[in-house]
């Protein structure tokens, strides 16, 4: 098995030393580079970029630069995501995105992890876990979702929360630890603000 393999397949990798892994990061790079010096008005380009950065992408999107992202091709974005300025994901496992997903500036989502032991970790050895987010999500600003989460639909996460844990369908959630507050119910339809 090469260290891609083991990337995709969530076993300890070499991230660091593999040298297909650091061509793939360069050539990302590069592209999010290209991206965020476009004109903010060149919407079509924008989206041209972004559908070479990303792995699949539905209908209508925006991505607000600056973005950055690892490799871009594990990243799967649903129809109508929105992603405000400073969007960083680290997708050595696959990322996706339901559809009418929102996310606040200042968002991380990070699938990569290293071992606690210093002597793997000075090694370039790390693990890398898939995040999922489903349909109807809004994530506040400064979010920062780990490696292994998966939010649930319908789902608000409060601003600056610090998601460790899976987040249940249909709840508001918040804090450092992310934790469910309380559930969507139909009285949130009746106020203009949370």
């Amino acid at each position: 098995m090469n260290e891609k393999e083991k990337m995709i397949a969530g076993m300890l990798y070499d991230a660091n030393y593999d040298k297909e892994l650091l061509e793939e990061r360069k050539k990302a790079k590069k592209l999010c580079y290209k991206y965020n010096q476009l004109c903010p008005s060149d919407e079509s380009g924008q989206k041209q970029m972004v559908k070479q950065i990303l792995g699949s992408t539905k209908g209508e999107f925006c991505i607000v630069a600056p973005f950055w992202c690892d490799y871009g091709y594990n990243i799967v974005i649903g129809e109508n995501f929105f992603a405000n300025h400073n969007l960083v994901i680290l997708d050595g496992a696959r990322v996706t995105f339901g559809d009418n997903v929102f996310v606040a500036p200042n968002c991380g989502f990070y699938t990569a992890g290293h071992p606690i032991d210093f002597e793997r970790r000075n090694k370039g050895l790390e693990y890398a876990l898939p995040i999922t987010i489903g349909n109807n999500v809004w994530i506040g600003a400064g979010v920062q979702v780990m490696p292994g989460v998966t939010i649930g639909s319908n789902v608000v996460i409060g601003g600056g929360s610090i998601v460790v844990k899976d987040i249940p369908d249909n709840s508001v959630a918040v804090g450092n630890p992310c934790k469910v507050i309380r559930p969507i119910t139909d009285d949130d339809k009746k106020t203009t603000w949370g």
